[in-house]
């Protein structure tokens, strides 16, 4: 299966309460159904104190998943989401978006 949305691209939020913003996919799921963006989707850990570590006890924000249905790959240049589509250039397979056929990456 052929990824549409991959590592290090430029997405939109869907939905949620982060729906609008933009950031850079950090990383991918094994199953590919979830992924996590820079700077988007910030959670609250409650983090245990440990004594024999030096870590004190604490709250961390950290990025949580995201679900891969709620991103769209960012087009640079109407700067909207955007579909993708695959062809072949010279026997290898490449993703374009759909709307001007501008070939990514």
């Amino acid at each position: 299966m052929a990824l549409k949305i991959k590592r290090l691209d430029r997405v939109i939020i869907l939905s949620g309460r982060d729906k609008g913003k933009t950031g850079i996919v950090q990383f991918i799921s094994i199953n590919q159904s979830k992924i996590i963006v820079q700077g988007i989707n910030f959670i609250k850990k409650h983090q245990k104190g440990r004594p024999e570590q030096n870590i004190s006890a604490s709250i961390i924000k950290k990025e949580a998943l995201i679900h891969i249905s709620n991103v769209a790959i960012l087009n640079p240049d109407t700067k909207k989401a955007d579909r993708i589509g695959f062809k072949f250039i010279d026997g290898k397979k490449v993703r374009f978006l759909k709307s001007n056929n501008q070939i990514i990456k």
